[in-house]
């Protein structure tokens, strides 16, 4: 039930992804390229919904491959800036990742004899019970963790987002921000209920090894956000902050914080395509610049997406009604239920990542809505009018957002139930 949930969110973020998107294709790619572009997008999606449903390890592992090769097609497709510097950093951080997570799928199967994910399991239970194999097993998890760690750009694997992020299409930077980094997530709790189980996993030190990862992340990705000064790279290290949020419900090691870290990828998915989509209109109406000085006034002279991008914002701040709000406030609930060494460390951390989050949020608010000089802003708008389809794209955004902060209890209760199928 979790998966098909799961499946039908992302298409319905892809969908929206691709609508707000499209109208800025003509400038953001050659033309003749919008085929390829399509055919790299139907794999990509292809291989997002194939990790959310595979029971098979192995599958997974080529489904990962194509993945990666379809992101890096959609990163350097707009072959302008430092596109093509930024496909090959996502391509050798990738390659690392996934080459950890083959070892550790190789190191499963001599261990097990298994590749499906049901039969692993009930041979790691027989080996964990033996205490036989310990060790082995361990790595195995170790292995596979991280290199799904670095693929998802927890921190400090993160290096390649800033770019990948600030120079892909608007629709690509949406999907690979909203989706693509979740999709190894989920693959990653699917292992652990399913493969390795996840009452080792509790046990196991990997989690307190997770748990501290996510902290810093939550922290230095805010931090790099507020030092930065071109609005998607900002946005792309707020990236890097949400990542350890997820890991950090993880690495508390009990079904509350899974559920919080699942719920939380809904909410980052819903809430991050909706900043890219609407951060690209800011930027039209600024002479296409990102830098902040130019985006003075952005608000007003594109009110769809200042609207939008103060919704986004505000939702990750974490203001009630919002996603981001039912998010932390899970994260909050499950710290209390953890071990007292994480609550206090989680709450504080929490906290201060919520206030480093208002104040670059909430600077770039005030930023787009401070009235630009009326010279420029009439230059700035010569040429631009609304267009139809990002509105409505922006729209249904921002009413995904209100529904999953205001109805959240039965995405809750479907996470926590799916989460008990797994185990």
């Amino acid at each position: 039930i979790l998966e098909t949930f799961m499946a039908l969110f992302f298409c319905i973020i892809m969908i929206l992804s691709l609508t707000g998107g499209r109208t800025y294709f003509t400038q953001d790619m050659e033309q003749g390229k919008e085929k390829q572009y399509y055919i790299l997008i139907n794999l990509l999606f292809s291989s997002l919904l194939a990790l959310i449903y595979t029971n098979d390890l192995f599958n997974a592992y080529v489904f990962v491959e194509i993945n990666t090769i379809a992101a890096c097609g959609l990163i350097m497709i707009r072959q302008v800036g430092r596109t093509f510097g930024a496909a090959i950093k996502y391509m050798v951080m990738s390659l690392v990742g996934s080459g950890l997570f083959l070892i550790g799928l190789s190191l499963t199967y001599t261990l097990t004899g298994h590749l499906l994910m049901s039969p692993a399991k009930e041979a790691m239970a027989e080996l964990i019970a033996s205490h036989s194999y310990a060790t082995p097993v361990l790595i195995v998890l170790v292995l596979m963790s991280i290199g799904l760690a670095i693929k998802s750009g927890l921190y400090p694997f993160h290096s390649w987002m800033p770019d990948a992020y600030g120079f892909s299409t608007a629709s690509a930077s949406a999907i690979l921000s909203g989706l693509v980094s979740k999709a190894y997530i989920i693959l990653l709790i699917k292992i652990f209920y399913r493969v390795v189980g996840i009452d080792f996993i509790v046990t196991s030190e990997m989690m307190n090894v997770l748990f501290v990862f996510g902290l810093v992340g939550m922290i230095m990705g805010s931090v790099s956000a507020i030092l930065e000064k071109d609005i998607r790279r900002m946005i792309a290290f707020s990236s890097v902050a949400q990542i350890g949020y997820i890991y950090m419900g993880i690495g508390l090691g009990i079904e509350q914080g899974y559920v919080a870290a699942v719920y939380h990828i809904l909410h980052h998915a819903a809430t991050k395509a909706l900043l890219f989509i609407s951060v690209v209109g800011l930027s039209n109406v600024s002479g296409g610049s990102k830098q902040f000085p130019d985006l003075r006034g952005a608000g007003y002279r594109h009110r769809s997406a200042g609207v939008a991008f103060t919704v986004g914002s505000f939702s990750m701040v974490g203001l009630p009604m919002f996603s981001g709000f039912i998010s932390k406030y899970l994260f909050a609930t499950a710290a209390m239920w953890a071990s007292p060494k994480k609550v206090f460390l989680t709450l504080v951390v929490l906290s201060v990542s919520t206030i480093l989050n208002a104040i670059y949020f909430i600077h770039t608010v005030v930023t787009i809505y401070t009235p630009a000089e009326e010279s420029e802003a009439k230059q700035q708008r010569r040429h631009w009018h609304e267009k139809p389809w990002v509105t409505i794209s922006l729209v249904i955004f921002i009413g995904l957002n209100f529904v999953l902060g205001i109805f959240s209890q039965p995405v809750v209760d479907l996470i926590t139930s799916g989460l008990r199928m797994f185990g």
